[in-house]
């Protein structure tokens, strides 16, 4: 019995190779040199010819065998010979044309594809549009070689017998449609590391390109019409005065019933895959965006509408990554609950009534600061500070609403609500004191922190605006921060702070009395921070 491990290993294994073979062999290697595409392109040109070729060949062979009439009024070997030595030379001929005329289609030329990836630049829109139709060239390149032949073996066989002479040319004429479509199938997979470097460039105009309904329906011909044809030819056969015995009737229809389920089935897995396997890439790419990777960009390798669907996710996945700079920029610039808020909601110019708690902290003694040290050094020096006061902010779930100076205004309750803005903006006030006198020792802070109803909302013009807390909160918070300025602890907050929090936060702060601030009529009540013990 398999062991787990090994079932496990196996299918590791499986994706491995998987993985190498459609990223590598079969799409091509992004970094890989110029030079070393053409040739794959020039080899790949080659091997296509020769095997499209084989397969229509092989076709014949089993209709000539199997299927066309062998009526006794001519020489059998007679016709064999002069049939197979004009097959014989025509085939030469015609591998010898279609290669090199297919690669002149496809790589030489002013439009082919040696010109561009010799140079090691993209591609002129004319070139990737050349590109893509190569498929189509080369099938009928084929088709027309194949149609010659078919005007030739059925002239050759009407002067043995006009009967002989239509089963042959019908016959050459299926080969051909096999070779031809062998051909587009497998020149539209042979040319995907190409591929991959001209639609990396951008968007093509796909006129006069097959699509995916060309691919189907072309696997449909391969692998369904070609041998439904033999046995139409059979049943033509069988009602003409051409002898056909009972036991040669029911072989051929066994040969070509044989045909269109083997190669109707590697048609059509050959056709899936073509179509899965970029749909399948796109899947990925979605997986990677849904998590929140933005930076999955997709190779684009497919010519049909599929391509364009690569090209699509990739424009839309950099649109999103265009959004999610703009709105990284945005949160830094105003604060990543005002831009949530304004993204969700949109923005109206105006405001609202908000319960808010306001704490005010600016720097003591800044302009000597200024003074006495070089701009490069302030500059870092107060990044320090300012990140001690946003992580704090922003931990208690307030915002930064505006930086002045060497000074921060910090808001709770406003955009988002909180269930307790008090207690947040006075917890926030104590550990940031803490941590500034630890973490910036070269600087003193003084922290004012109060509480009200403000007016919070955008205010300025469609043109430019700005989100804002306004109201007698804010006023006072500035003036506590300018009054704590002269007290030890360098942080006061305001009773009514105190008086509005119902959290733990309370058994921090102590009574210190009441003072009329500057440009108030009322008192108010001083709150400073317990003693350490």
């Amino acid at each position: 019995m398999e062991t787990q491990p090994s079932r496990i290993d196996r299918a590791l294994l499986k994706r491995w190779v998987d993985a190498i073979v459609a990223s590598r062999f079969l799409i091509g290697d992004p970094d890989e040199p110029g030079e070393r595409v053409t040739l794959r392109v020039r080899a790949m040109t080659v091997i296509v010819a020769a095997a499209s070729n084989a397969i229509g060949a092989g076709v014949v062979i089993v209709f000539a065998l199997l299927v066309l009439p062998k009526p006794d009024s001519y020489d059998r070997g007679t016709v064999a010979a002069v049939n197979l030595g004009l097959a014989a030379g025509y085939v030469l001929l015609a591998l010898g044309v279609g290669i090199t005329i297919g690669r002149r289609r496809v790589e030489s030329g002013p439009l082919g594809t040696r010109a561009w990836l010799l140079a090691g630049r993209q591609p002129t829109p004319e070139e990737r549009a050349r590109l893509l139709r190569a498929p189509g060239s080369i099938m009928l390149l084929q088709l027309w070689l194949w149609g010659v032949a078919t005007v030739l073996f059925t002239a050759v066989n009407f002067a043995f017998a006009p009967l002989l002479a239509l089963g042959v040319g019908l016959t050459v004429a299926l080969g051909g449609v096999t070779t031809s479509t062998a051909a587009y199938l497998a020149t539209e997979l042979a040319l995907r590391p190409v591929m991959r470097r001209a639609l990396a460039a951008g968007a093509v105009d796909r006129h006069g390109v097959p699509g995916v309904t060309a691919r189907w329906i072309l696997a449909w011909a391969l692998g369904t019409a070609v041998p439904v044809l033999g046995l139409m030819m059979v049943g033509i056969t069988a009602l003409t005065d051409a002898p056909m015995t009972k036991e040669r009737l029911a072989v051929t229809a066994i040969v070509l019933c044989a045909f269109a389920l083997v190669f109707g089935a590697v048609v059509i897995l050959l056709a899936a895959y073509a179509t899965v396997h970029p749909l399948a890439s796109i899947r990925r790419g979605l997986a990677r965006v849904e998590k929140g990777d933005y930076d999955v960009e997709l190779p684009v390798w497919d010519s049909t509408e599929i391509g364009e669907l690569q090209g699509g996710f990739n424009a839309m996945v950099e649109g999103l990554r265009e959004r999610e700079r703009v709105r990284d920029l945005f949160g830094r610039q105003v604060g990543t609950e005002v831009a949530a808020h304004a993204i969700a909601g949109g923005i109206r110019l105006g405001g609202e009534l908000r319960t808010v708690a306001v704490l005010f902290v600016d720097l003591v003694g800044s302009t000597t600061l200024a003074s006495n040290m070089r701009p490069e050094e302030v500059v870092r020096l107060l990044n320090r500070f300012l990140a001690v006061v946003v992580e704090e902010v922003e931990e208690s779930g307030g915002f930064i609403n505006k930086f002045e100076g060497d000074a921060a205004l910090a808001v709770w309750g406003a955009p988002a609500e909180l269930a307790d803005p008090a207690d947040a903006a006075l917890r926030a006030a104590r550990v940031m004191h803490e941590r500034l006198s630890v973490e910036v020792p070269e600087l003193t802070a003084a922290i004012g922190v109060a509480y009200g109803e403000a007016v919070a909302g955008h205010i300025g013009t469609e043109q430019r605006f700005e989100y804002t807390v306004i109201g007698d909160p804010v006023n006072e918070a500035a003036r506590l921060c300018d009054l704590a300025k002269t007290q030890p602890d360098l942080t006061l907050a305001s009773g009514a702070c105190l008086d509005a929090t119902t959290g733990d936060e309370r058994t921090h702060w102590q009574a210190d009395g009441a003072t009329v601030l500057r440009g108030r009529s009322q008192a108010t009540q001083l709150r400073i921070l317990v003693p350490s013990a």
